[in-house]
């Protein structure tokens, strides 16, 4: 199967979660520890067979599992909470300018290092996600506190991506997602408990949402990306994830009203063809590198086609 389908499929499930967090009423510290609680419970089945495996983790790769949970983290909490402050379009625009901090970040870490065909797809790319939230991006108050939030969720989340693609070359992709999720879910609790942030009694409404963003963006946008990472390089995923203001300033405009500009349209298009340019001549680098079989980003075991 073709690498680009599954990240077609990650960049349509990740476009949903932010018009779930605009949906939710429920503080976003409690959206993300339940996001990821329920999809602990979901990946359970498949992943409980691996736990064996976290004896031969080693003390180093434990505490950049924890890091890498802990940024996890600090990503939902910040983007999650940039979209009670800001537009949709201005939120994802931001986080979409993460492949500068990866590309940067895999430079000083891995001495990875891009083409210039890549770069110029990149930088085509980046030039279409901003104009999707120029029309967006406010000038209140509210709004630069938005901003701002989104830019550091950007940050943290290249972070983890790059600490992930470390791990990923050792670790099972379920098993770490699992680990990674959990420590999250750790560190969302000690939150919530520490700013005495209710965690139940939330309605009937809440709950769906919190299922709802566990199941698409999560196990469906994240999961598949982690997976990925034993694929393809961080700097791919992040670029794949500039598809996602495209995704979800179109559904933010047909269910919650929020309008686009001709330039947002226009922009769009703009980052299709600078990703699809970046992923072309990012395949053709690692032309010389077989795939490996592909896997179930859940299951961990092979993809059945269907009859």
């Amino acid at each position: 199967m073709p690498i680009f389908i599954p990240l077609v499929i990650g960049i349509i499930a990740v476009s949903f979660s932010s018009i779930f967090v605009k949906w939710s009423q429920a503080p976003v510290s409690v959206q993300g520890m339940y996001r990821l609680l329920f999809t602990l419970l979901l990946m359970l089945p498949f992943v409980w067979k691996q736990f064996a495996y976290m004896r031969k983790i080693s003390n180093k790769d434990a505490v950049l599992l924890f890091l890498s949970g802990t940024f996890l983290a600090l990503h939902f909490l910040f983007w999650m909470g940039s979209l009670k402050l800001t537009t949709v379009a201005s939120s994802t625009i931001l986080l979409s300018l993460q492949p500068v901090f990866v590309m940067v970040g895999a430079y000083i870490a891995f001495r990875e290092k891009t083409s210039k065909a890549a770069m110029n797809g990149m930088i085509v790319a980046i030039t279409g996600a901003i104009m999707i939230g120029w029309g967006d991006i406010g000038i209140s108050i509210q709004h630069i506190q938005g901003d701002i939030l989104s830019i550091l969720g950007t940050i943290v989340v290249a972070v983890h991506m790059l600490i992930g693609q470390k791990l990923l070359k050792t670790l099972p992709a379920t098993l770490y997602s699992f680990i990674v999720f959990l420590t999250a879910v750790i560190v969302f609790a000690v939150y919530n408990i520490f700013l005495e942030i209710p965690m139940t009694g939330y309605p009937d409404k809440e709950w769906g949402i919190f299922l709802l963003l566990a199941i698409i963006p999560t196990v469906f946008g994240h999961v598949l990306f982690n997976w990925l990472l034993k694929y393809v390089t961080a700097a791919t995923i992040s670029m794949a994830i500039l598809g996602e203001p495209v995704g979800a300033s179109l559904l933010a405009y047909l269910l919650i009203g929020e309008t686009l500009s001709f330039t947002q349209w226009l922009g769009g298009a703009i980052v299709l063809t600078g990703l699809y340019y970046f992923l072309q001549n990012t395949r053709k680098q690692k032309k010389d590198k077989p795939l490996a079989p592909i896997k179930n980003p859940v299951t961990a075991g092979p993809i059945m086609k269907k009859g």
